[in-house]
């Protein structure tokens, strides 16, 4: 299927839409897997089917279902939510391609440091005031100021997942 999405403004629905991050810790041996519960999203598909837009996270809405770990991952270490108490990623252009993918870049802003960012999303769900994307990429955290590695044992790049579901602002 193509998908022809509707021009106009576009807020995430929350209640379809989720974010997550997985990160391999203890030498690899274990997976920390965490959600967002504050996610919030707007875009605008523009009339030659480019789309931009800006997702936002709630640094302190991560659940990794520890909450002494979460407590670390809020602090100056990693996200340092007290000073920088959201995570951005701000869509400069979104081109669905012919078999539903999407390549969006942007940039990713993480405590305060703003890097480029590509990723590809896929298309799984869309109506005329509905569209649904998946994504997963990774994201070298040491770039974002998060070099926090306690005995070298968190190492390599953060896996993001997310399900970001749409609907059409009424014009």
């Amino acid at each position: 299927m193509t998908v022809a999405i509707e021009t106009g403004l576009w807020q995430l629905d929350p209640a379809g839409s989720t974010v997550a991050i997985a990160h391999r810790t203890m030498w690899g041996l274990v997976t920390v897997k965490g959600t967002f519960g504050g996610v919030t999203a707007e875009g605008e598909i523009r009339p030659d089917g480019r789309a931009h837009g800006v997702v936002t996270l709630d640094a302190t809405s991560l659940d990794t279902k520890n909450a002494k770990r979460d407590e670390h991952l809020r602090g100056s270490d990693f996200f340092d939510a007290e000073n920088n108490p959201t995570l951005a990623f701000a869509v400069d252009d979104a081109v669905v391609r012919q078999d539903d993918s999407v390549d969006i870049t942007g940039r990713l802003t993480v405590r305060g440091e703003s890097r480029p960012q590509a990723i590809t999303a896929r298309v799984t769900e869309s109506s005329t005031d509905a569209v649904s994307l998946t994504t997963e990429f990774t994201v070298d955290r040491e770039q974002f100021g998060m070099g926090w590695n306690q005995l070298g044992m968190i190492r390599g790049r953060t896996t993001v997942t997310a399900t970001l579901a749409f609907t059409r602002t009424p014009a």
